[in-house]
């Protein structure tokens, strides 16, 4: 299971990947939205990292 969402936890950098794209794109029509798209890409980051660091936690304690 555990190999599972170390593949998966990946997915959260493609959304942000995605959103930082349609931000770029979005930049001279609607800077409203761009950065509403900019601050769900950082978002979207920090909880990739969180979620990496947790699960490496995990990883270590079953380990034992």
């Amino acid at each position: 299971m555990n190999t599972i969402w170390k593949y998966l936890q990946y997915g959260y950098l493609i959304i942000a990947i995605i959103f930082l794209v349609e931000a770029i794109l979005d930049w001279d029509t609607d800077r409203e939205k761009s950065f509403l798209m900019l601050g769900f890409t950082v978002f979207i980051t920090l909880v990739f990292f969180f979620k990496r660091h947790f699960r490496k936690k995990v990883a270590a304690k079953n380990k034992q």
